[in-house]
């Protein structure tokens, strides 16, 4: 079995491979201050959870764009599962083009997402991931990475809304029935879904105008659940993108 894990800013996802089969997908708070035992620790639950023995895996990979946490994860695996983790990093084979100024700038996830999107969909492919930032990529019709978009994320805005006034008190990502909100938790629950939905839409037709290429849309990540069913375009969600691409990675550098 292959252990995958992508440590994002927010949360670390893990997940666990029987050859092509995923067996689970578990979110964890990522934590900079916390050892290699207690991310073992919560490794342990997860796999208890599921009844998989630690001895039935026999490989690791990881992604990351915490470099702090690495290496703890690393040990992590080592003290809990026994085996050495394989790294997302410059160098190792994706079996993409990245076409950009500075392809060794690209991060994980990015990469890790664009190696499962043209695996998994038709090109030309535009690959939302809504985590901590939401960010758009554009892959080409020859599978060539050509560059995307950053967005603050929608609990970063949220949190950041929050902090700078009096008033406003914390949401939960929830749909409300109408646009236009009658009291306040309602306002911002618009403000915050529809705004970013309609942004998606706005980008990928954006995106399309500029390419003059039609593209498959695919959203993955913590929020996209939530928002996703909000955009007028055609979007498809796939919460396992991350996995399938570290699946995808693992076995072409094994």
């Amino acid at each position: 079995m292959l252990l995958a894990i992508d440590i994002g800013n927010t949360n670390i996802v893990l997940g666990c491979f029987d050859d092509d089969k995923i067996l689970f997908r578990e979110r964890i708070a990522t934590n900079q201050q916390q050892t290699d035992l207690e991310y073992a620790t919560k490794i342990r639950m997860a796999l208890d959870i599921y009844h998989i023995p630690p001895e039935t895996i026999e490989h690791s990979i990881i992604s990351s764009v915490v470099p702090t946490v690495t290496n703890t994860m690393k040990q992590a695996v080592r003290k809990y599962i026994g085996c050495e983790s394989m790294v997302v990093k410059s160098g190792i084979k994706t079996g993409l083009s990245i076409m950009i100024d500075n392809p060794a700038q690209l991060g994980s996830d990015l990469v890790v997402d664009a190696v499962a999107g043209v695996e998994e969909y038709p090109v030309p492919l535009i690959v939302i991931d809504m985590g901590t930032a939401t960010t758009l990529s554009y892959i080409d019709a020859k599978k060539n990475y050509r560059g995307g978009i950053i967005m603050t994320g929608m609990a970063v805005s949220a949190d950041a809304l929050v902090s700078r006034t009096a008033q406003l008190p914390k949401i939960a990502f929830e749909a409300p029935k109408k646009i236009i909100g009658t009291n306040t938790i309602h306002c911002m629950q618009s403000g915050m879904m529809y705004s970013t939905a309609y942004a998606l839409d706005g980008m990928i037709a954006h995106i399309e105008e500029e390419t003059g290429n039609a593209c498959t849309v695919v959203a993955t990540g913590g929020l996209a659940s939530t928002v996703i069913p909000l955009c007028k375009r055609e979007i498809i969600l796939d919460d396992d993108l991350l996995l399938k691409g570290l699946y995808y990675i693992y076995h072409r550098n094994k």
